[in-house]
């Protein structure tokens, strides 16, 4: 994920300073979308190995978060 990172803000440098070209806007466009969506996986990831509690300790974890955990797994 790093290098798509860099090659975005490099972009970005190069859109403030000089302006991009037609090619450099479509790469730039593709590689946020592809860092978009690497983010949101590894949001979701961290979500579904997520357990909520409540005060007494019981498992109070929604029914949806339980089945979508169970539907990955699979």
């Amino acid at each position: 994920m790093i290098p798509i990172l860099n090659r975005i803000n490099e972009l970005s440098r190069i859109e403030r300073s000089s302006g991009l070209s037609d090619t450099e806007k479509a790469e730039q466009a593709a590689l946020r979308t592809q860092y978009l969506q690497i983010l949101r996986g590894q949001l979701l990831t961290t979500l579904l190995n997520v357990s909520v509690m409540d005060e007494f300790g019981n498992d109070v974890t929604p029914k949806r978060l339980i089945d979508k955990r169970a539907a990955n797994d699979q």
